[in-house]
């Protein structure tokens, strides 16, 4: 059984490319449905420990990793659940059942919404 959580349609254009519904963040100022996207989004990933197990998940071979590879960082296995479904609904995640394992895999969809957002501000420091 696979658990895809779907990114917000507010998030989508084009049938599901990798176009964010919010433009970069010095092209113009966010409306505030798309600053309530991004925020989610961003919100999700100001967690340490969230932040590792994403980096971890993406980083791990074909981009993809078993929960039992990746729960060593530091807090119980409960904890770990508890992070991973919060990376799944906010979309940066997705995961499926195999057997007794859950494997995840980071959305490419949806760190490039986030990497869009962020590109032309980074160009200007």
């Amino acid at each position: 059984m696979t658990r895809m959580k779907a990114l917000p349609t507010a998030l989508l254009v084009d049938g599901g490319t990798a176009e964010a519904c919010c433009p970069p963040l010095s092209e113009r100022p966010l409306s505030s449905e798309e600053a309530e996207v991004a925020a989610r989004l961003f919100k999700a990933l100001g967690d340490p420990i969230r932040l590792r197990l994403l980096s971890a998940v993406a980083s791990h071979k074909d981009g993809e990793a078993c929960v039992c590879d990746i729960s060593d960082v530091g807090v119980s296995q409960p904890t770990v659940s508890h992070h991973l479904r919060k990376l799944r609904e906010a979309g940066l995640l997705s995961s499926e059942r195999r057997g007794t394992w859950i494997y995840y895999r980071a959305d490419p969809v949806t760190l490039a919404a986030m990497e869009r957002i962020l590109s032309a501000a980074s160009g200007r420091v």
